[in-house]
């Protein structure tokens, strides 16, 4: 155990020579830090966001930049990468009662958008200066991922690596049984204890849940969730609480979980319909403010326990 990316790490493995990894496994985070953190304020990432010009991207940060592109395309800009100074006007953490000034949040849709910006020949343009980068909804998967291939390099090929809760496991315990992971319910108390919806087992995949389990407001009996939307530049006012995807790479998980948080129930049900390498649950709330849950065929598989 320990921390990273401003969030906890757990990460379980069998290895049959009983090797300690921890500094392995420490190191190879804190590359990872200075490469796209926010919070390092000399990571390659907060230089293009200053406009450094003489910064050189690494494997890293091209990976996460162009899956996050790929991602954007394929939910036409509900997933976008550009949003580092709308999340920052809103602040991080933020909440119902703040509101931001409709002149300041035109302002920044300017200068936001996917389309603004491309990678060249490993050179990375922008339209306008003015757009920064947060590669947030997508960083804590890689990183997942990350420590997966290199426990693999080491010949470890049972494992359960959980990264501020994006988790990926492979093969099983010593006891033959699979990983299993709790999917929270949503709560409205900051300080209620944890309670789980459903329990999944995790044979050989990734998943990724973005949900706003305490940070949510009610409007007429519906409980709607803070999460940003990229295209109006204001918190999306929607029922879907909490969206899980399991996918073979947490960091496609991630992105696609956070996406999901903008696009709603209905949109994203229809979406994860057409996708082949996603499964995905939701929790939301009906007309008369009652939890509800979706899964996906392919998800119900995994599904050990249900609660109510």
């Amino acid at each position: 155990m320990g921390e990273a990316q401003g969030t906890y790490y757990s990460i379980i493995y069998y290895d049959d020579q009983q090797r300690d990894l921890q500094f392995e496994i420490d190191s190879i985070l804190k590359d990872f830090d200075q490469s796209v953190s926010l919070w390092v304020s000399n990571s390659i990432l907060s230089r293009i966001n200053n406009n450094d010009i003489s910064v050189k991207l690494d494997k890293y940060f091209i990976d996460n930049f162009e899956l996050s592109m790929e991602v954007a395309e394929k939910t036409d800009g509900n997933f976008d990468l550009t949003v580092g100074s709308l999340v920052r006007a809103w602040g991080f953490g933020f909440d119902a009662e703040k509101k931001v000034d409709s002149t300041i949040v035109d302002s920044i849709l300017q200068f936001t958008g996917y389309e603004k910006v491309k990678l060249v020949d490993g050179i990375l343009m922008k339209d306008d200066a003015r757009t920064t980068f947060d590669f947030n909804a997508v960083a804590q998967g890689y990183s997942v991922d990350l420590i997966c291939d290199f426990l693999e390099s080491q010949k470890i090929e049972n494992y359960l690596v959980d990264i501020g809760g994006e988790v990926k496991g492979k093969g099983h315990k010593p006891d033959g049984s699979f990983w299993k992971v709790g999917i929270d319910k949503p709560v409205s108390e900051v300080n209620k204890a944890r309670d789980l919806k459903a329990v999944i087992e995790l044979k050989d995949m990734a998943i990724a849940t973005s949900g706003n389990y305490r940070k949510f407001y009610e409007e007429n009996g519906i409980r709607y969730s803070h999460t940003l939307n990229p295209k109006t530049g204001y918190p999306v006012q929607h029922s879907l609480l909490s969206a899980s995807v399991l996918a073979e790479d947490a960091a496609v998980a991630d992105a696609y979980a956070t996406a999901f948080m903008v696009m709603g129930i209905d949109q994203s049900r229809e979406f994860v319909s057409q996708m082949e390498y996603l499964e995905a649950f939701f929790i939301y709330s009906d007309a008369e403010g009652n939890f509800q849950t979706f899964a996906t065929p392919g998800f119900e598989k995994y599904i050990t326990q249900s609660f109510e």
